[in-house]
């Protein structure tokens, strides 16, 4: 083990294409009736896809999400955004 720090970074056009999915995910949650909020955050903490609907094909999409990535965007847009 290593006591330096790894540097992890995200490209800039995949934030576009998070930002795109996560968005149409979210959507197509509302348009079913779910708290899209709560069911993200279902999927995000289990990693089970069973949380987001196949609706408009919202579950294949966010399964192309690396969520350590989707992860660390949403934190940086939490903190530096407001």
């Amino acid at each position: 083990m290593t006591d330096n720090t790894i540097k992890f970074t995200v490209p800039n056009d995949d934030k576009e294409r998070m930002h795109r999915i996560l968005r149409d995910v979210f959507d197509a949650l509302s348009e079913k009736g779910y708290n899209p909020v709560n069911q993200i955050v279902g999927y995000l903490l289990t990693e089970d896809p069973t949380y987001i609907t196949n609706y408009n094909n919202a579950r294949a999409n966010i399964c192309k999400l690396d969520r350590d990535e989707l992860l660390q965007e949403l934190v940086r847009c939490y903190l530096f955004q407001k």
